[in-house]
């Protein structure tokens, strides 16, 4: 398997990751059921969700997949009154990635990112590699730093 334009980027930045590789099931996209297939805590998979702001424009949002972005955290987050998730049908035009694969490292422009703060309680977390099935695991600290990331209180409290 070719490498994903995300962990060619890793790999050049010099940020030591691993891979893992699971089957991508289209009713379950959150990804929960890969916490199994990669043999980590669902709290340590993050998943990439892009939401615009009314005056901050596109922001990108990295949560546990076991979590829900609480949008009024993420608007505070990124300095806007209000937040909203892009659709589906504009993901790819904006990042170069589809639903499922979509990567915080690599997209077609540099947005603002946030990353849950609870990120930094792991050695490792796993990200998409940018396609479906195929994650990146890789140091909180130093993906954060490869795409100017902030640790930020993202997610609805249980």
């Amino acid at each position: 398997m070719s490498k994903t334009n995300a962990i060619r980027l890793i790999s050049l930045a010099h940020i030591p990751y691993r891979e893992a590789f699971y089957p991508y099931l289209e009713n379950d996209p959150g990804g929960v059921h890969l916490a199994e297939a990669v043999g980590i805590p669902a709290e340590q998979i993050f998943k990439t969700l892009v939401a615009q702001g009314g005056k901050t424009g596109i922001n990108v949002f990295c949560i546990p997949v076991c979590c829900e972005l609480d949008l009024k955290k993420a608007a505070k987050a990124a300095g806007d009154k209000n937040m909203e998730l892009v659709p589906m049908k504009s993901l790819l035009g904006l990042t170069g990635y589809i639903r499922g694969g979509c990567s915080p490292v690599g997209m077609k422009k540099r947005y603002p990112t946030f990353f849950h703060e609870t990120a930094m309680l792991y050695p490792e977390i796993a990200v998409s590699a940018g396609e479906r099935g195929h994650q990146m695991l890789l140091p909180p600290e130093m993906l954060a730093a490869y795409v100017g990331g902030q640790f930020m209180d993202l997610t609805k409290d249980k």
